[in-house]
């Protein structure tokens, strides 16, 4: 009998050794989950493999926090493992940056500064309650190149649990976007337009942090083209995407010309426009209204659009299914002014079609939109695909018109909507467009002309020029884009902007990440409490019984054997 255990044993060592002598050389891992969440895609691998030196990633996902970050940290640590097996260059650590109590303050500080925003968290442990501090960030380090990764999606969604759903089918483009930045050199130029009234930079100040991370990004201003109109248009095809933001000054036929030649030779676009003239700011009068005037006849736009295949109307889109709150002052409270939230007609809370899968808008939280116009889509050769709409109860409103604070008091007859269909706000157009200076006398002579595209391109219309803009903290400091500071609430802008500029410059195939579904089981406290009893004797009870049953049994009977 020890004869045999003992040749037994020696067979188990050398198989244990061969096993891990063979692992060495042949290495694999199994996805087991229904969803393939640990599977990386294609696209996330072809980032991975081309790391050649190490990278490294900071997660500050470590201390004490309740279980919904847990569930973050683990998902995030379980999809670094696949990063790191993939390739051995990256490297990743868990950090708790606020572990040193004595230096807390400094630290926070310090992650304030760089744009690491903290979380405020309930934690409860021993029956009692706590506050705690969570940096729900990662940076990624390539030499001397370095990126912040946010780990929690900004929604507005109060609920942490679904947040952290949102936010673990974030993670993989997340971190794949985030080493792509530190790892690729910026070979695409951006250019912001100026010269006809547009936002003022430091307005979009986030939009243009955040895409200097992946492109070139600089200024084009139109000036130049009263002087030497062959040269300004030479020197605009240079850059792959131009932006122009809420324009308010008039372009000239000429300025026109060199814009539509820019689109015409595959340039690609993103143009965010107003119609119509007005600004919250301007109803806090003591009349508390101002009037919304058009300006679609002032820019000289409206048959660019037109032969490019839309119209965007000078209106002012009033949705009372999906609006976005405003905060007025309602009162004081000793010498404090006690401020509420109305629901704000004219800021619609705006979501892609339902038949809309585009990558630009997959998954992405609803943005908002101040003085919206409507957007009609007309006939003709070019691809459109409707991104973002206004709800089902949304009416147009013809301007000109007086908008009044006191709407906010307003109650709809909801009668009027009986038969209203969602407006469209924000279009993707694809294809080879045709110029609005075809069969028409140019502005000033061009040998390059082209009536007709060679090549298709393509251009995101958006029917609000505020979507971009960012707003200020109290130091005159700009905030993250898509955050309300009256409000308190995270909106979708940010994203959707970088999405569109990822789309347009080629990167669609890392966009295409944000379509991957994760199914997370989630617990149904509600149903815990309902049946608290049952519960207890399902989760702790009966995996202790199924453990310990075989041990008793192989007890049992081996006992039995051996008594013999």
């Amino acid at each position: 009998m020890k004869q045999f255990s003992y040749k037994q044993l020696g067979f188990l060592i050398a198989g244990l050794i061969l096993l891990n002598i063979l692992s060495a050389f042949f290495f694999f891992r199994v996805d087991l989950t229904a969803d393939s969440r640990y599977t990386l895609s294609q696209q996330t691998l072809e980032i991975v493999d081309k790391i050649d030196k190490p990278l490294y990633l900071d997660v500050f996902l470590e201390g004490k926090f309740p279980g919904e970050f847990k569930r973050l940290q683990t998902e995030t640590l379980q999809l670094l493992e696949e990063f790191e097996a993939r390739n051995s260059n990256i490297k990743f650590e868990f950090v708790n940056p606020l572990e040193n109590e004595t230096k807390q303050d400094s630290v926070i500080q310090a992650f304030v500064e760089r744009g690491l925003m903290p979380v405020r968290v309930s934690v409860q442990e021993k029956g009692v309650e706590s506050q705690e501090t969570v940096f729900p960030w990662a940076v990624a380090n390539l030499g001397d190149k370095s990126t912040k990764i946010p780990l929690l999606k900004n929604g507005l969604n109060p609920d942490t649990q679904q947040k952290v759903i949102s936010s673990v089918q974030h993670l993989e483009y997340a971190f794949a976007n985030a080493i792509k930045i530190v790892s690729t050199e910026k070979t695409k130029k951006v250019a912001v337009m100026k010269g006809n009234g547009e936002i003022d930079d430091i307005k979009i100040a986030d939009f243009i942090t955040s895409v200097r991370d992946q492109y070139r990004i600089g200024t084009f201003t139109l000036d130049s083209v009263e002087t030497n109109p062959q040269k300004a248009a030479a020197y605009l095809k240079k850059y792959d995407l131009i932006v122009v933001a809420k324009p308010t000054e008039a372009f000239s036929d000429a300025e026109k010309q060199v814009l539509d030649q820019f689109v015409i030779n595959g340039g690609k676009s993103v143009w965010l426009m107003d119609q119509v003239a007005i600004e919250t700011d301007s109803l806090f009068n003591e009349r508390g209204s101002a009037i919304a005037f058009p300006r679609n006849q002032t820019l000289n736009l409206d048959d660019l659009f037109f032969k490019y295949g839309i119209r965007i109307a000078p209106v002012l889109v009033k949705d009372i299914g999906q609006a976005t709150p405003i905060a007025l002052a309602t009162g004081q409270q000793g010498s404090n002014t006690t401020y509420s939230q109305f629901p704000w007609f004219y800021a619609p809370f705006s979501y892609p079609p339902v038949t809309t899968d585009n990558p630009i808008v997959s998954n992405i939280d609803g943005v908002k939109f101040e003085y919206a116009n409507g957007i009609e889509l007309l006939n003709n050769n070019i691809k459109k695909t409707v991104l973002l709409e206004s709800s089902k109860l949304s009416i147009a409103v013809g301007t000109p018109v007086e908008v009044q604070l006191s709407m906010v008091e307003e109650r709809p007859d909801q009668a009027i909507f009986a038969n209203t269909v969602p407006i469209p706000l924000a279009v993707l157009l694809e294809g080879k467009f045709t110029s609005v200076f075809n069969n028409r006398v140019l502005a000033f002579p061009d040998k390059t002309f082209l009536g007709v595209a060679k090549k298709p391109t393509a251009m995101i219309v958006i029917a609000d020029g505020d979507v971009i803009k960012n707003q200020f903290d109290s130091n005159g400091v700009p905030l993250e884009l898509g955050f309300d500071k009256w409000t308190n609430k995270f909106y979708g802008n940010k994203e959707f902007i970088l999405n569109s500029i990822n789309y347009l410059l080629d990167d669609s195939k890392l966009i295409y990440l944000r379509n991957k579904e994760i199914i997370l089981p989630i617990l149904d406290r509600n149903l815990v409490a309902e049946n608290y009893v049952n519960t207890q004797i399902y989760a702790i009870v009966l995996p202790l019984i199924a453990l310990g049953l075989p041990g008793v049994l192989i007890f049992y009977f081996r006992k039995r054997k051996y008594a013999r």
